[in-house]
């Protein structure tokens, strides 16, 4: 044989190399840490690093070319009358937008599922058409159809039943209803489709079973789907609350200059007129991080009590 030369040995180690690290990559351990890693960095960068300069922020004075640590002083301003307007609003409008894109899915769902409906993919297709039209876009025209002169769509409906015409963006419970609605007609498709992939996954013998042993059609509903579809209730119900603490363009697209009396603030919505439109940065830095623990103890507790925390085999 002839004696392995000092370049060979090189070459066996170049080779050796790569093949350990592709090696490495591909293993058990490392693969899962991988593939969450665009996630993590997406996290650190965009979300947490955010939080917690909010965070220093809102302890801060934040002035062009000057910042001044203060203490708790913005946190002593948050609490005025305006805020707990805007607090009111916001939480009225998450109570009836969850009613609403919780209970009404399920049940459209589940007519949309039965053997009775045909065109059941065209259904579904169009569903989600709503979800992808800008909030700003569909504002418009639902400020068109509810226009406050007796020529607008809704007014001329009123007249037609026997009834006056409405200021709809100068009252209090109906700049409500907009908000409301044109938050159901954006989200009320997406969360059907939730609830149609739940019913996906319901084992047929079950609804036999229930038939054998006498349960009529409603009895099925409530012991069979219902238990069946709680994870995704759970989960339907706390990305509605989520996204209604954290409601803004519902409400800017009507009162783009501020609404009589605040009846449409919400407390995102306050966030902007003190820290965008009144340059007070430290105040809104502070009003957002009482949002984040708002939204943080309501989930929290929410998922307490549906059991979410529950083990399985509990």
């Amino acid at each position: 044989m002839l004696p392995t030369t000092k370049s060979t040995k090189q070459d066996v180690i170049a080779i050796k190399g790569p093949n350990r690290l592709v090696k490495f990559l591909n293993s058990k351990k490392v693969v899962p840490y991988i593939l969450v890693a665009p996630f993590i960095i997406s996290f650190l960068i965009l979300s947490l690093y955010p939080s917690i300069q909010a965070i220093i922020m809102s302890f801060q004075s934040v002035l062009p070319g000057q910042i001044t640590f203060i203490g708790i002083e913005n946190y002593s301003r948050i609490f005025n009358p305006t805020f707990y307007k805007a607090l009111s609003n916001t939480t009225i409008y998450v109570i009836l937008t969850v009613l609403i894109l919780v209970t009404l899915p399920i049940i459209i769902a589940v007519l949309l599922d039965s053997k009775f409906v045909r065109f059941k993919t065209l259904f579904r297709s169009s569903l989600f058409v709503p979800a992808l039209t800008s909030t700003i876009v569909a504002g418009m025209v639902f400020r068109l159809l509810f226009g406050e002169s007796d020529s607008a769509a809704a007014n001329q409906f009123l007249n037609w039943i026997g009834l006056e015409s409405v200021d709809w963006r100068y009252n209090a419970w109906s700049g409500m209803f907009l908000m409301v609605l044109l938050c159901s007609w954006r989200w009320m498709g997406v969360n059907i489709l939730y609830f149609l992939a739940a019913l996906q996954n319901i084992p047929k013998e079950m609804y036999e079973a229930a038939e054998i042993d006498g349960a009529n059609a409603f009895q099925r509903f409530i012991y069979v789907t219902l238990p069946f579809l709680k994870p995704v209730t759970i989960f339907v119900t706390t990305i509605s609350i989520i996204a209604g603490f954290r409601m803004f363009e519902e409400s800017f697209v009507f009162w783009p200059a501020g609404s009589p009396g605040n009846i449409g603030l919400t407390v995102v919505g306050y966030l902007y007129q003190q820290g965008i439109q009144q340059n007070d940065m430290g105040f809104g830095a502070a009003i957002g991080v009482v949002l984040m623990l708002i939204i943080f103890v309501i989930s929290f507790v929410q998922l307490i009590l549906t059991g979410a925390f529950k083990r399985g085999d509990e």
